[in-house]
């Protein structure tokens, strides 16, 4: 693929929906072309529409976007890959009313297209992370003034905020996870899910990380007594790096959208997360990046309902 640096070279990359389009069969088949079905490689292109392809085995007809992000959209693919890459490379991200105005779409469709690119940038760091791992917990949305006594009404909730558990590789990627309230269980849970064994795992002092430190390389901090770093062992002990992730996903969450409903705000967190850990990458690998997770749905009523 074509190297780019800006908007307008992505967009003269990108100009049509026939050039969008072969890009998107390269990045789900490569150059074998399989059923969406079954997954027979016995498929054939259809002559009069070279969109459609037909399986010899089960007979059935599908196009490259069946069963993607990009199924039963009226919008051309050449919008989809313009709010993707911008959704992927924009530093805070975007909120719908300026994609829609970008977009020359209503508010309503740029915000049921934004949570569908959202859906693209999940699993951004699937592997456990290792080595140096800080952890940590932060209420998302209410009011600034609350956001130092999270930690003392963790259990009962605090002004509409939701809760945000995080664990982030020094020099390395983010993990973030939506949970219910700052329970022993609920972070326990996320901290095996996220961080490798026999890592070192630096924390404050929530009573929750003592539960899971024999599965890992222990120093915790206390920030009760107002210490926030110190030399022990071979390792500066502190959460600096995690603490800097929430200033960053705050930014986007309360500059950009304003208000985030804690039902769709795992999308937000993966979101920040996948430009955060594809910081290093060029604009083109990020584009390419989100487009090789297209599989799935998001129906517009699922969305909104659940269900």
């Amino acid at each position: 693929m074509k190297t780019f640096k800006s908007i307008l070279e992505f967009q003269k990359t990108f100009s049509t929906d026939e050039i969008c389009r072969e890009f998107l069969e390269q990045q789900r088949w490569g150059s074998t072309p399989a059923c969406i079905h079954c997954g027979s490689l016995n498929v054939h292109r259809f002559v009069t529409n070279n969109r459609i392809f037909k399986c010899r085995d089960c007979r059935k007809k599908y196009s490259v976007t069946v069963g993607t992000i990009y199924e039963n959209s009226k919008l051309p693919l050449t919008k989809w890959f313009l709010a993707t890459y911008i959704l992927s490379v924009h530093s805070k991200g975007i909120s719908s009313l300026q994609l829609a105005n970008w977009l020359g779409i209503t508010q309503k469709s740029a915000w049921h297209l934004n949570h569908r690119i959202r859906q693209m940038l999940t699993n951004n760091a699937p592997e456990l992370l290792e080595g140096i791992c800080e952890v940590d917990e932060t209420y998302v949305g209410g009011k600034e003034s609350n956001k130092h006594v999270h930690k003392r009404i963790a259990r009962a909730g605090a002004g509409g905020k939701a809760m945000v558990f995080g664990a982030i590789e020094r020099q390395g990627k983010v993990r973030t996870k939506v949970i219910q309230a700052t329970t022993i269980e609920n972070i326990t849970d996320a901290v095996k899910e996220f961080i490798a064994p026999e890592s070192t795992m630096v924390s404050d002092e929530h009573v929750a990380y003592n539960k899971v430190k024999h599965l890992y390389k222990h120093h915790k901090v206390n920030h009760g007594t107002k210490e926030y770093v110190r030399k022990e062992e071979t390792i500066l002990v502190h959460t600096n790096n995690i603490e800097g992730y929430w200033n960053i996903l705050k930014k986007q969450i309360n500059g950009i959208h304003h208000f985030v409903s804690p039902k769709h705000l795992q999308r937000y967190c993966d979101e920040s997360a996948f430009r955060f850990n594809g910081r290093k990458d060029a604009q083109d690998e990020r584009f390419a990046n989100a487009l090789s997770n297209i599989e799935g749905t998001l129906q517009y009523k699922v969305l909104v309902h659940g269900k």
